[in-house]
């Protein structure tokens, strides 16, 4: 029976990368392309499949950032399989990332040079807003749409004797200074990327807290600092093109400069030949690239404790009463 591998965001950058990844680790997975672009899935399946004709390769048609979308979906998802082997929950935004010119060049001539390149901590500054939803687009987009989507998920993902394995697409810049449990979405705040990723990882240890008895496991990746189409916005062509060199240079001295996504997805594609009883749960998956352009896996240790990873998923359960209160269910009479 062929394993079921569902990526959101899989239309470009690191969800792309890694569909093309695991179908050469696997050309006989079930790789099912969550994405908001129905036209642009059809041009990345049709792609796949002309590299991998045995491969089965699938789309569902879904926008993390509006819940109904994420109930359609998940509904469509349950009539199409009886179990989901990997979910890659890769989707994300930084909208509107704003560079610190000031911090910039102070950075530049100090000893955190590598530390401000490799993790962005203190450079950039989002400007955020309210989806349809009511909830702010960040939070929503990185994280509590991805939390829907795995609570309506819950009779796919949950089978003791076959563990299925949740990865989450996190981020260095995930700053525990940028989150706070009474403004879980960020809204008072400018680093909403950064709170919402240390959101993700505390949500990821909560769910393997109150999941792992039932065969579903969490885990969350690092995918270093790459040149894709969210990161090669906030700077002009001509200030890249100044930089990479500077960035190739500093890969001698720090491993997270992967640069492309095929490099980040590293860590994503390691993770799926690993037995996610044996991972360390309070450990944080790292994409990592030596100066001379060779990928390895790293590991961190995530700085949160697991209290704390509680409260925020009981408050996010706490929200989901709320919100769904407001949402009509695709198969419920009007």
């Amino acid at each position: 029976m062929r394993k079921v591998v569902l990526v959101t965001g899989a239309s470009s950058g690191v969800g792309l990368a890694l569909c093309k990844r695991l179908l050469e680790e696997d050309d006989e997975l079930h790789v099912c392309l969550a994405c908001r672009n129905v036209s642009k899935a059809e041009a990345v399946s049709a792609d796949l499949l002309a590299s991998h004709p045995a491969a089965e390769v699938s789309i569902v048609q879904v926008d993390v950032s509006n819940l109904q979308s994420v109930i359609r979906a998940s509904s469509e998802l349950k009539q199409r399989f009886q179990r989901l082997d990997y979910v890659y929950l890769n989707a994300g935004i930084m909208p509107n990332p704003q560079l610190n010119i000031k911090a910039l060049f102070c950075g530049l001539f100090s000893r955190k040079v590598i530390h401000m390149f490799s993790t962005a901590e203190g450079l950039l500054t989002q400007e955020d807003k309210v989806t349809a939803d009511g909830l702010q687009e960040v939070f929503e987009t990185n994280v509590f749409g991805h939390f829907i989507l795995i609570q309506e998920l819950e009779p796919l993902l949950c089978h003791r004797d076959s563990p299925s394995q949740l990865i989450w697409t996190s981020s260095r810049n995930a700053r525990k200074s940028n989150f706070h449990l009474e403004d879980i979405q960020h809204s008072r705040g400018q680093e909403p990327y950064s709170s919402s990723k240390y959101a993700v990882d505390l949500l990821s240890v909560a769910l393997n807290r109150n999941f792992n008895p039932r065969g579903l496991y969490s885990s969350v990746v690092c995918p270093g600092t790459m040149v894709t189409n969210m990161t090669y916005g906030i700077l002009p062509p001509l200030v890249w093109t100044l930089l990479l060199p500077i960035i190739w240079l500093l890969r001698f001295f720090a491993n997270a400069f992967t640069l492309t996504p095929y490099n980040g997805t590293e860590a994503l594609v390691w993770l799926f030949h690993q037995k996610p009883e044996s991972l360390n749960p309070l450990t944080k998956y790292l994409s990592a690239t030596t100066g001379f352009g060779s990928n390895y896996v790293a590991t961190q240790k995530m700085d949160l404790d697991e209290d704390t990873a509680e409260k925020f998923y009981q408050n996010l359960l706490e929200l989901e009463k709320r919100v769904r209160v407001t949402i009509q269910k695709p198969d419920n009479p009007s």
